[in-house]
């Protein structure tokens, strides 16, 4: 028999990144909000790769950070190597990526949901949600309590039924040996949420002192270290270096005479793998031309001599795990502290979620991270977010957040999700975005700080300090747009060891700019606007406007048609069966989304243009009946 424990607005299950996030909003938007978790040791745990950011999932933090979320700054403070990656290609595609201390980060977050009013933090798991009249109205945990509550935000990220294998041993537990949540599963079961079985992996953990680093590729953090938050500034150093090693022929021998040991080749692994991020034994299998992979060789904190090898996941037997990592350059020696594991874990179809993430067949009811079918801390935490925003709002009976494709990275990988859904474990890139021109990370502060403190989760004194900034290359641009450079011996000199063009005639900065040889730091020696001594990343954000312009311009225009279609609303209880002209499959689709406009409608697989015409046909003809 449970005890009723408490009340609270919004409940949410798991302390993970999309966890913290959700409960960090929920809170902050005055919400009576419990977050349970089955370790306060877990909270903020990183169980794979111990970094934040990368390519676009770089561009995932900035916009949370500009949105008020708490990932980027906890990252710039236990951050111990800071790298711009994509750094010599155009800027759509550089992305900021931390090396961060483990632990810290840990316990930085601990401390912050420790403190934040309205949050609650309980050491407990919930093993059912309670639902009256398809709404959420409770939820249970394995202590026996009871908690009344509005909305449930579920965020269990790889622990539910959660199953990790080494070689042939086999158990039921989550990352780094901790408990699996065995439970909750069989509620979802009861109310017809579907669930599916997805696969992820880490790599071995090895000590420090059994490497040879004379024999690795050293890689330096930056000269020049970006911060992942727009408002609170920390001072960022590069404490450590990380290394590149190579497998090579006889590593991939080993592996290939042990795959009948490996369980994601004997079949006893049943769940769907990351496509861009392949198990050791699955690169070795599936690119057999390639002589060696890249192995990054990363510190996973300050004060500890764990590193971890980053591209080198399995799931084959310890013995082998020893053998293979022993005939790699540097690794002659290797001493495995913790080994390399894949897991196994229940997980829902996205496709069951409005772009709210609230379950359409359960309101008050939200996913959020892994459970929702994604793949990486970054996409946990924009998700999560996402997720404690718009129960907040509900709760308070408030309009839904809902970010597009158009806005942010965010929105693209949302809509991905509940529009398209995955078959695999989803991933974040640059080429997902159709206007990553325009989604760039250097200004996502410009895209989303407005939304931000018009949902007050950016405060006043961080939008404040927006605002000075906006000013601020305001000035800088009408005063650059105006400046002239003249043509000197000095700067013609210049130019032409650059492989440009000498100017014989007065020029516009601006114009100058434009050529790919050139640069802010280049000309602002000899432009009469003085701009000497802008933050680099000031520069760097004039820079890409000037440079750039036309293309923006260009994604700017398309962006307008992506609007209009956008701005079709479509009523979520339209039975698509009785829409004359559809054809089947395009009503089995549409009525299984459920799209909230005619542009989310558009990008559904299985509905093709035709049938967006029938619908824009039937929604001029029904618009004011709707």
């Amino acid at each position: 028999m449970s005890f009723l424990l408490d009340y609270a607005d919004v409940v949410v299950i798991g302390a993970g990144h999309a966890g913290i996030e959700a409960a960090m909003a929920s809170a902050r938007l005055g919400c009576k909000t419990i977050i349970f978790t089955l370790s306060l040791d877990k909270i903020a745990n990183m169980p794979c790769n111990p970094c934040i950011g990368g390519t676009a999932k770089g561009h995932l933090v900035r916009e949370l950070d500009a949105l008020g979320g708490l990932m980027g700054r906890v990252a710039d403070k236990t951050t111990i190597q800071s790298k711009i990656l994509n750094s010599k290609r155009g800027p759509a595609v550089r992305s900021l990526r931390a090396q961060i201390d483990k632990v810290n980060y840990h316990l930085h977050m601990k401390n912050i949901l420790e403190l934040q009013d309205n949050l609650y933090i309980k050491q407990d798991e919930v093993i059912k949600i309670d639902v009256n009249n398809s709404k959420v109205c409770g939820v249970y945990t394995k202590l026996d309590a009871y908690i009344k509550t509005k909305a449930v935000i579920v965020a269990c990220g790889t622990y539910l039924k959660a199953k990790t294998f080494i070689g042939t041993v086999s158990s039921s537990s989550g990352p780094d040996n901790a408990p699996a949540a065995n439970m909750l599963s069989c509620s979802f079961k009861n109310l017809n949420i579907n669930l599916r079985r997805f696969k992820t992996g880490t790599p071995a953990r090895v000590n420090r002192k059994s490497i040879d680093f004379s024999k690795l590729k050293i890689q330096k953090g930056d000269e020049k270290i970006h911060s992942f938050s727009f408002f609170e500034k920390t001072e960022i150093i590069n404490k450590i270096d990380c290394y590149i090693a190579y497998t090579n022929s006889k590593t991939h021998d080993v592996i290939l005479k042990n795959l009948d040991r490996s369980p994601l080749y004997s079949g006893d692994i049943k769940g769907v793998g990351p496509r861009y991020c392949p198990s050791i034994e699955d690169k070795v299998v599936r690119f057999k031309d390639r002589p060696r992979h890249q192995i990054f060789v990363e510190p996973i904190g300050f004060n500890t001599n764990e590193i971890y090898l980053q591209g080198m996941s399995s799931s084959l037997p310890l013995d082998v795990q020893i053998s293979f990592l022993k005939t790699i350059e540097g690794f002659e020696n290797i001493d495995i502290m913790r080994p390399a594991y894949a897991i196994e874990y229940d997980c829902c179809n996205p496709t069951d979620l409005y772009p709210t993430l609230e379950f359409k067949c359960v309101g008050g009811l939200y996913g959020a991270g892994q459970f929702n079918g994604t793949s990486g801390y970054e996409e946990a935490a924009v998700q999560g977010f996402v997720a404690g925003v718009n129960a907040a709002r509900k709760v308070r009976n408030l309009s839904a957040f809902i970010l597009t494709r158009a806005s942010s990275y965010i929105g693209t990988l949302i809509d991905d999700l509940v529009t398209k859904g995955c078959t695999e474990p989803y991933r974040i890139m640059t080429a997902r975005s159709e206007y990553r021109l325009l989604l760039r990370h250097d200004n996502a502060d410009r895209r989303l700080s407005e939304i931000g403190h018009s949902i007050k989760t950016l405060s006043d004194e961080d939008y404040g300090i927006f605002c000075e900034k906006q000013k601020l290359i305001k000035t800088l641009k009408e005063g650059l747009e105006k400046a002239i450079i003249r043509p000197t011996e000095e700067l013609n000199a210049k130019l032409l060891s650059l492989n440009t063009s000498k100017i014989s005639f007065p020029r516009k900065f601006t114009d100058l700019i434009k050529r790919p040889e050139l640069n802010f730091d280049i000309l602002q020696e000899y432009c009469e606007f003085d701009c000497k001594n802008l933050n680099f990343e000031i520069k760097e954000e004039l820079e890409i406007d000037f440079k750039y312009e036309e293309f923006i311009k260009s994604q700017q225009e398309k962006l307008l048609k992506f609007k209009e279609m956008e701005d079709e609303k479509l009523p979520v209880n339209i039975d698509y069966e009785n829409i004359s002209g559809l054809r089947k499959e395009a009503r089995e689709k549409l009525n299984a989304i459920k799209p909230i406009n005619l542009g989310q409608a558009s990008r559904i697989s299985g509905v093709n243009p035709a049938d967006i015409v029938v619908l824009s046909v039937w929604l001029n003809i029904n618009r004011n009946c709707l």
